[in-house]
């Protein structure tokens, strides 16, 4: 019997973080995987799918970058969108912030952001999924709670995408589950291809020695972080060493809070993290905030990056003493203010350029994959799978296809936006 080829279309993500969108397509069924936005100056889409042609919608997890267009489905229609009911639920505070802030015109508003939460169809990990004839199961991702790989099988063929992924352990969550089975192709993630990342333990131990030789010392440290994942993981991280000064939560980082505490099936250690967060102060407006900065101890708030968010305001008071810190703990992309007080340590502040006194420093917290990671994850691969290189910038992908196909024989391609293959 002739089996119809299943066929991939790379819609966003090729040599680029950010707007990651791929279609994946049989004679009968077509479905997408993530369709997310590009957070530059205004927000970049993925290639077109015309929403007749679709059948459903996987989505991998809850960041803007993997999730943030899939509302574009939903205007006059509805699509069914699957993904773990904690990813439905952070998306929705993500993207309808997005839209809040937006000042471009977006092709799509609340209404449609509604449409796409009653259209979801809530899975769990390891739970059989079929549309049309294609099948599929999410499997954890390790990446933030909630994210998920998918694992697709139809025409006898088996193909994984990883969406972000983890295989390290951390104090939030447990590692990307690996049991793949024979693969006919992966497509997987590159964003650190080039790097690895610190031991866990012991990037923990040094973080939280700096922050005590602060505050100790009477100052405040301001902790820049994501609001969904990376505020969870620090607040935990001071949970489990048993920190005793005051910690401050705020921002968008109170909400993801509150909906985490209601899944707790998706946290490691679901004790360590409700004590963490309920121990914490959760900032209710500007009393509050000016109260933090004026007593020793931690201030955990978005934006990671410092576009935004209460961590401005936090900056503009803790940046001008230097008895106090500034920790960053998320990747900074180049041309955003976190990346420009990592290399320069310098800030706006009541809005001039100045140089920050307080103490700065970077702590990489990643919840990606490293290079050493990512080798592992192929050489560990049953199959002859061809490996399809994403999500990775400043040449990435290119060069991971290529450590690849060295290294392991796999044949491997790193895709441009647009280009189709055939498994």
């Amino acid at each position: 019997m002739n089996r119809i080829p299943l066929e991939f279309r790379f819609l966003g993500g090729t040599r680029e973080i950010g707007r990651i969108g791929i279609a994946a397509k049989t004679e009968k069924t077509q479905v997408l995987l993530d369709y997310g936005i590009m957070m530059d100056h205004e927000p970049g889409f993925p290639m077109h799918v015309p929403p007749k042609e679709l059948d459903a919608i996987i989505l991998t997890h809850s960041h803007l970058d993997h999730s943030g267009a899939i509302p574009v489905f939903h205007i006059g229609e509805r699509k069914p969108v699957y993904g773990t009911p904690l990813t439905f639920d952070l998306s929705q505070i993500l993207i309808s912030d997005f839209i809040h802030l937006s000042s471009y015109y977006l092709s799509f508003e609340f209404l449609e952001l509604r449409s796409m939460m009653r259209s979801a169809v809530h899975t769990g990990y390891g739970e059989p999924k079929t549309v049309g004839d294609i099948n599929f199961q999410l499997l954890d991702a390790g990446h933030i709670p909630g994210s998920a790989q998918v694992l697709i099988e139809t025409q006898g063929k088996r193909v994984l995408f990883t969406g972000d992924f983890n295989t390290t352990e951390t104090r939030l969550l447990s590692t990307a589950n690996m049991n793949y089975g024979e693969l006919d192709a992966i497509i997987m993630e590159s964003t650190y291809a080039n790097e690895d990342h610190p031991e866990r333990k012991a990037l923990e131990k040094e973080f939280m020695e700096e922050i005590m030789d602060i505050v100790e010392n009477g100052g405040t440290v301001l902790v820049p972080a994501f609001s969904v994942g990376r505020s969870q993981e620090i607040a935990c991280i001071l949970a489990a060493y048993h920190f005793e000064y005051p910690v401050t939560i705020d921002g968008m980082a109170r909400e993801a809070n509150r909906i985490m505490l209601n899944y707790p099936d998706y946290v490691k250690d679901f004790r360590l993290f409700q004590n963490a967060v309920q121990a914490s102060n959760w900032a209710d407006g500007w009393r509050d905030r000016r109260l933090a900065t004026k007593k020793p101890g931690v201030i955990i708030s978005p934006a990671g990056m410092l576009k935004g968010g209460p961590a401005m305001f936090y900056v503009s008071k803790i940046g001008k003493k230097t008895h106090n810190g500034v920790f960053l703990v998320s990747y900074q992309i180049p041309g955003t203010p976190g990346r420009e007080l990592m290399e320069k340590g310098r800030c706006v502040i009541d809005g001039k350029m100045r140089k920050v006194k307080a103490k700065v420093k970077h702590f990489d917290f990643s919840s990606h994959c490293g290079a050493s990671e990512l080798q592992s994850v192929v050489k560990s691969l049953k199959g002859n799978p061809t490996v399809y290189v994403v999500h990775g910038a400043e040449g990435n992908c290119e060069k991971f296809a290529k450590w690849v196909q060295k290294e392991t024989g796999f044949n491997a391609v790193a895709p441009k936006a647009g280009d189709v293959f055939k498994v």
